[in-house]
């Protein structure tokens, strides 16, 4: 039962005691503001003007990079917030709720301020890629240009080569130098060729075929005098141009035939060039001329001037 009344007493002890705390405590605030003296009308304006303006002056100052105003700290606990452990609680959950506002505010903040920063850094990323294909793309077509350039030139100088050879061949079109020299002889009499004139004559018509810019001069030489050596001569050189149309089918326009009969011929002599000799017996002489149009020819069968297909 003792017990019991104890357990009453300090329950109602703990009830009261707060209540009291509190009292004195408005009444200890309420001291001061009595004890002071009453200000004058215009000194109480002044002060308020000088707070306002102040408190304008910090606020203007104090804005913070979000637009909004720095927390400021609730330093009124009152009683049971030094007394009661779980008001105490609450009072931490109030101070720190403006500070957990901010920090998520910010997080956001940063959310979006790495969202721009990525989507700046992808085009940033996508104009440096298209500018770097163009840079690519010039290069190539530099590099066509200059192999299309270098091409041109290399035509041009090929052009001018085959010009320069043109003009000289159609200069020397009527210059035949000799080439090869034959001589067939002739039994006196006769003017069938033998077998070793036709051999001679195979060696040298054989090259020919497909070849252009060569005459062949055919001169017959026979002994005797007057239109019978002349005619005799014109057999024996006839038999020798009949013998290169039928077996090695040599143009006839090629072929310059003359029968000179026992005209006098130049010494072979190096010594004595002056002096001439008669023909004694039957000959033929067959000489090969060319002039440079098989040079112009054949430079026109090389690879770099074959027509593109």
């Amino acid at each position: 039962m003792k017990n019991r009344v104890l357990v009453a007493l300090f329950v109602a002890a703990a009830l009261v005691l707060p209540v009291f705390a509190q009292q004195a405590g408005s009444t200890t605030q309420d001291q001061p503001a009595a004890s002071q003296p009453t200000q004058t009308a215009p000194a109480a304006a002044a002060s308020s003007d000088q707070a306002a303006s102040s408190a304008q002056t910090t606020s203007s100052q104090t804005v913070g990079a979000t637009g909004k105003q720095p927390l400021q700290a609730e330093t009124h606990e009152g009683f049971w917030g030094k007394m009661n452990p779980f008001a105490r609680k609450k009072y931490v959950q109030r101070q720190t709720q403006p500070i957990r506002d901010r920090v998520n505010e910010l997080d956001e903040l940063t959310a979006d301020n790495t969202k721009a920063i990525k989507d700046v850094d992808s085009r940033a990323q996508q104009g440096i890629q298209l500018a770097s294909s163009k840079a690519s793309e010039a290069d190539q077509h530099a590099i066509d240009a200059g192999n299309k350039a270098q091409a041109a030139q290399q035509t041009a100088t090929q052009a001018n080569t085959r010009l320069s050879t043109v003009e000289q061949v159609v200069g020397n079109i009527d210059q035949y130098k000799a080439t090869t020299q034959t001589e067939i002889r002739f039994r006196p009499g006769q003017s069938v060729l033998s077998q070793n004139a036709k051999t001679a004559l195979d060696d040298m018509a054989t090259p020919l075929k497909n070849q252009r810019g060569y005459i062949i001069e055919v001169q017959g030489f026979s002994s005797g005098h007057g239109q019978a050596a002349i005619a005799t001569s014109q057999k024996m050189a006839d038999s020798v141009v009949r013998y290169l149309v039928l077996n090695h089918d040599v143009p006839v326009y090629r072929i310059y035939v003359v029968g000179m009969g026992n005209a006098p011929v130049p010494s072979a002599s190096a010594d004595d060039q002056s002096k001439t000799k008669r023909t004694s017996g039957g000959r033929v002489e067959i000489s090969l001329l060319k002039n440079d149009l098989e040079q112009l020819s054949a430079s026109s069968t090389t690879p770099d001037q074959a027509p593109a297909k």
